[in-house]
This record gives structure tokens, sequence and C-alpha cells, in this order.
């Protein structure tokens, strides 16, 4: 990272109102009758009315559009435990990313509590306000307890981020990359190098999809998780192993998928040619994959790749998912998020990749015409159509797994509302945009005033 982004970033931040989120009323408060009705008094009525029936908290309020994206600072990006307070730019920009993509309102909320018990009480105490909670930047194996205690004691969707989304994402890639290269899921062989949060989730979609637990080999810093080890925590026992590997290198060999959630530079060129035909390598360590793509290029003609950066082809970026995900589940109300949810998104979004490309996202990427194949199998975070295609996705699989509290019975009218809510309902001026951000052109106008 050079000095003058790391200006530009501290800039971005600090200048004018400092932070990247805001409250904005919805409502008319021009006048005293507005504001009398905004508050008091006119604020008894809907107050008594979801005492008397709750679900009115959602005809009344904002709670149905509103997630909170809660944090204690343990796991911040690759920053670490920095600190509740400290993870707080991250939790705001988690939230612009809600508002931008989806339409989601967000509270971002901090809290400085490492005691796992307490974290989850204070969470579940503040839960009446919001339609859904997004876990965020907690670190394992924390995280696991967390998450599955607040999904049985309340219900609204919660998901843990840091470890749905990216399964999520690289499982649409995996299936895509999968039909590429012509192999079957349930045949691979897959090296998992990394055991966090992240690697864990990923390595059980890959199962619901259909990859042997038999054909799965995980690794941690010290190694492969194998039978003879005596340090492993409960989660990480779920994947050991008793084949006759212990390193890297000897995991590899023969393997037709590398997902790397670790660290940069770790998957070498030899271990690279030793796996087999036509591999697939999701290097996603960031800003370091775990192999340089144009390495992994050189020396490997028939790779399919992908990074978790956005300056080289199929970056797996969680922004594909979490927006959408739960733009979907509130608008069903759905109780939680669960594995059909998931697999719908994943499904989606590689459904999603093999359409043709609008325009804007070819000159949002600076290329002529972008298609499906090794360059392109996961969509890209522009793509206008992301959040008619992932969201229904997701609500139809929560109504029809039996989570859903509403239903949705026109799909299209349903599609047009979500295209509204993001400006997207007129493919017209979508395309005459486009064109002119391509070929800019300078009007003058002669008679002009003002």
């Amino acid at each position: 990272m050079d000095k003058l982004f790391r200006k530009d970033a501290f800039n971005y931040h600090a200048l004018g109102r400092p932070g990247k989120i805001e409250v904005v009323p919805t409502k008319p408060y021009s006048t005293q009758r507005d504001l009398s009705l905004a508050y008091t008094p006119g604020v008894a009525d809907p107050c008594l009315a979801i005492e008397k029936t709750p679900e009115d908290v959602y005809k009344y309020t904002a709670k149905g559009n509103l997630v909170a994206v809660i944090s204690n600072g343990t796991a911040v990006l690759g920053l670490g435990n920095i600190g509740a307070e400290a993870g707080k730019p991250v939790m705001e920009g988690k939230g612009l990313l809600f508002k931008i993509f989806a339409d989601v309102d967000v509270f971002d909320i901090e809290v400085d509590e490492t005691d796992i018990d307490k974290f989850i009480e204070t969470v579940k105490a503040i839960s009446p306000t919001f339609g859904g909670i997004n876990l965020e930047d907690i670190k394992a194996p924390e995280c696991f307890e967390i998450e599955r205690r607040l999904k049985e004691e309340l219900n609204i969707p919660i998901m843990h981020d840091d470890q749905h989304g990216t399964a999520i994402i690289t499982s649409a890639g995996l299936l895509n990359a999968l039909e590429i290269v012509g192999k079957k899921i349930e045949d691979i062989k897959i090296v998992v190098n990394g055991a966090g949060a992240a690697s864990i989730s990923c390595t059980q979609l890959y199962m619901r999809l259909g990859a042997k637990r038999e054909n799965i080999i995980m690794l941690d810093s010290r190694g492969v998780l194998h039978k003879d080890r005596t340090d492993l925590n409960e989660t990480k026992k779920q994947f050991v192993t008793d084949k006759p590997v212990h390193t890297l290198k000897e995991a590899i060999k023969g393997a037709d998928v590398f997902l790397g959630l670790s660290v940069g530079g770790i998957l070498k060129k030899d271990m690279l040619l030793s796996m087999a035909k036509k591999p697939i390598v999701f290097a996603l360590a960031n800003p370091t994959p775990e192999i340089a793509y144009d390495v992994a290029m050189e020396i490997r003609d028939d790779i399919v790749m992908a990074t978790g950066r956005s300056d080289y082809p199929n970056q797996i970026n969680n922004v594909l998912g979490f927006p959408f995900i739960f733009r979907g589940a509130l608008d069903v109300r759905a109780t939680e998020i669960n594995e059909e949810m998931k697999l719908a998104a994943s499904k989606a979004l590689a459904k999603l990749a093999k359409e043709p490309v609008p325009e804007e996202v070819n000159i949002a990427f600076k290329v002529a015409n972008l298609n499906f194949g090794r360059d392109y199998i996961i969509p890209k975070p522009t793509d206008p159509r992301l959040i008619e295609t992932v969201a229904p996705a997701v609500a139809k699989a929560a109504i029809d797994s039996g989570v859903a509290q509403k239903t949705i019975d026109n799909w299209s009218a349903y599609r047009e509302e979500l295209r509204k809510r993001l400006g997207l309902s007129n493919p017209l001026m979508r395309q005459m945009k486009a064109a002119c951000k391509r070929n800019p052109k300078r009007i003058v106008l002669t008679d002009a005033q003002d």
C-alpha cells in the first residue's frame, strides 16, 4: 500500500463529516404537526398498537429493514485483535455496502467484550431493535459458539459473514470452475490451507454441494489436521484425516482444488505443478495471495484461479453475498438464515455468471466483453442484476424451507421493487448512461441560463 493511497484513505474517512454513514429521516418534519406526529403525542398510538400486537413493530417502525453489524474487534480483517473501537471503520464500511448494494439500513455496534456469555447476552438484549444481525470480525473458535447460540435463542436472521459469506461466494465459483474443467464435485480432491472460521464454513458448504469428506484435507499453521495430533480443538477435529500426509507439499500432490485462506506465498511453484490436470486454485490471502496470480498463470496454462483481489480476474468478494442474502431474508421476515438459503445464494450467483454481462459492468472494469470462462467464473460486484437475482433466490429458499413469516406471491413485482430500491427500474436509461460513460462528450448549451 503506497503512501499516497494511505493518505487518501485517511482523508476519505476524516474530511467533511467524519465517518461513512448517517441517519436520514424518512418522514416529513418541517411543521409543528409533523413533529407532533413523529414524537409526542402522535407516537403513542403506534407504541400501544405494538404492545397489543408485537408483529406491528414491522408495520410502524424501521425494524424490518434494519440490520445490526456487530463486532468485538477480535479478528478485524488482517489486522487481528485490535479492539472494538478500532474496528469501527470496518463496521461503518459494512453498513455503507449494505445500503448502496441492497438498500438495507445498518447500525454498527461495537461491543467491548470478549467473554462469550457476556457478549451473547449483550446482543440478545439489543436484538429487539433489529430485523437481522450480521456478526463481523469475531475470532475463532469463539465465533462458532456465538453464532450457534444466538441462532438458537433469537428468531431473526443472523449470519457471521466472515464464515458464511466466503463460503457462499467460493461455492459459486467452485461450481462454475468445475463445469469449465469438466470435473464432478463428488470426485475431486480438495486441499484447504487454513482452519479458521471461513475455511471451516467453506468446507462444510462444499460437502453440502456434494464433496466427499474423505477427499478433503485441511491444514492449519502446524500442518495437516491429522488424527495423530493432540493439539486440535473440537472444531478442527471434525476434519482430521488418517492419510499419510502431514505437510502442504505432501497433501497437494494430485489435488484438484486448492482453497487458501491462510498466508501469502505459501503455495510454491513445485506444489502447484504437482496438482492434478486442470487445477482450481482459490488463493484468497490478502493482499498477497498464497501464490501470485501471474506466477500461477505462467507455470500452469490449464489452471482456473481466483483471488481476493480486484486487480485480477475472479475476485472472491463477500459483497456479492451478504447485502442480497439479508435483503431476501428481511423481505420474507425469515427467522434464520439456514443452509438452504446459503445454497440458493451460491447457485444463483453461479447461474448469473453464465448470463450476458451488462455494458456498465464492462465499462466499470475496463474490458470489452466479459464472458463466462476461466477469467469470469463469478459475477462482478457492480453487476446491477445481483439484487434481483440473489435476493429472490434467498427469499424463495426461506419460504420453501419453512422459515419465512411472510410469503411473496408475485415474483415479477418483487424483482421490480428490488430494482426500484436502487434506481435500476429503467433498463434503457442504464444502457444510455453506460454508453455515455464509454464515450464521454462535452456539450455546450449556447442559450442556457445559470
